[in-house]
């Protein structure tokens, strides 16, 4: 997708996620959105687009670690219940409960048994969330193996993004098949019409990212909110109050003018130290 048309048309949709957070926020609305799919899918670009204009004490994401020695004794389901959204808040998933249907069964972190059990009670529970009132999303990012590799040469290569490239990553290469047989099946038990899946295709990221989200404004039928006029007021005459000397405070240094001056901006700096 060209990036001029892909960045107006990504813009026009941010527009309305501001109107669907106000939505949201006036009708004690919960929303849960649900990102999974292979690792470099680009969920973290497609959730950091959503959030971009987004007031992040309404539209919080969730990336939970793995789990503490005293969560591996709870229910699954447990510590992501703790997640859930309050009436009002928009919740976002980068990964979900449905780690244990794929890296830890991949991966073999949870039994065979753990791993039926959570193909048996997942659909009960997203059945849970929804008859309590909660408006549920599932987005599975698809990429393919030619392009996940490609992403993954990128990031080994780009000091900023090397820290996004693990060792369970790289492992996603050779259990390229595992990981394929481990998605059909947890969609064979998970993709209901309840709680259905929907795929992105991912291997354009600005096009995941356009559609995405514009199949999540579909889906919900927000309006635009009225919002109370905000009105600024006039600024009352001083009372004679004096601010203490610039030198009595401790300023950052002007490391913009130093770099200004590297470069041979024109105009004069002011140090602020």
């Amino acid at each position: 997708m060209k990036k001029v048309l892909y960045e107006q048309e990504l813009l026009r949709l941010q527009n309305e996620l501001v109107k669907l957070q106000s939505w949201v926020r006036a009708e004690g609305v919960r929303l849960v959105v649900v990102f999974e799919g292979r690792d470099a899918a680009g969920k973290g670009g497609a959730i950091k687009r959503v959030t971009e204009y987004l007031n992040p004490r309404v539209a919080r994401i969730v990336a939970l670690p793995a789990p503490t020695e005293r969560q591996r004794g709870q229910w699954y389901f447990q510590r992501y219940v703790e997640q859930l959204p309050a009436a009002g808040e928009i919740v976002l998933l980068d990964r979900s409960w449905y780690n244990r249907a794929g890296v830890e069964k991949v991966m073999g972190f949870c039994t065979d048994q753990e791993y039926r059990q959570f193909l048996h009670q997942c659909p009960i529970f997203e059945r849970m969330l929804i008859e309590a009132g909660i408006e549920l999303r599932k987005y599975w990012f698809s990429v393919s193996d030619v392009e996940q590799e490609r992403r993954f040469r990128a990031r080994l290569a780009d000091p900023m993004r090397r820290w996004k490239l693990s060792p369970m990553d790289t492992e996603s290469i050779s259990r390229w098949e595992e990981y394929s047989q481990a998605k059909d099946e947890m969609f064979v038990h998970t993709d209901v019409p309840d709680s259905p899946w929907h795929v992105v295709d991912s291997d354009d990221k600005r096009r995941a990212r356009i559609n995405m989200i514009a199949h999540l404004l579909s889906t919900l039928p927000y309006r635009d909110v009225t919002v109370p006029p905000v009105s600024l007021p006039p600024r009352p005459p001083s009372k004679g109050y004096q601010r203490p000397p610039r030198d009595l405070q401790r300023y950052v240094p002007d490391h913009a003018g130093a770099v200004e001056r590297k470069n041979g901006s024109g105009g004069p700096v002011r140090s602020l130290a």
